[in-house]
């Protein structure tokens, strides 16, 4: 087991189609986890960022407008397990030019450039969230097995 550099963790966070694992609170007091596509916005290096799209009406929606607060767990789910966990406080945009903007980037790594377009248009509409969570606390353990 080795803690990841912040080249590593990036690459790790980035590679393929692996998605993050989102951790809200519900209004009961209990969590609340669900798979998300999300990319890194990493335009100043200074202030790189978790970035996903949610409804503002879905369960993410209301715990995130009521508590910031979220943890984004990126695994490996093969030998030797790796993950990173993102400790993050969410920004909640509603901005059209951003909503297509960053979710023709998230279609792009999980659906292909070809239908990236596709779902920028589909998410970029009213009732959307574009959020950008800043990273508050990073764990980034490789080789968890070895």
């Amino acid at each position: 087991m080795a803690h990841m550099t912040e080249a590593e963790w990036r690459e790790f966070a980035t590679t393929g189609t692996r998605t993050g694992k989102l951790a809200v609170q519900r209004k009961n007091g209990r969590p609340h986890v669900t798979p998300v596509w999300f990319v890194l916005d990493d335009a100043d290096p200074a202030d790189v960022g978790v970035v996903f799209m949610t409804g503002q009406d879905s369960l993410k929606g209301h715990a995130l407008r009521r508590d910031p607060h979220f943890a984004l767990c990126v695994d490996d789910q093969a030998p030797p397990y790796s993950y990173v966990l993102f400790e993050c406080t969410a920004e909640l945009l509603e901005d059209p030019v951003a909503l297509q903007d960053w979710g023709t980037r998230i279609g792009a790594r999980y659906m292909g450039a070809e239908r990236a377009a596709e779902f920028g248009a589909r998410n970029a509409v009213p009732g959307e969230y574009l959020v950008r969570g800043r990273i508050d606390r990073l764990t980034a353990v490789a080789n968890v097995s070895d």
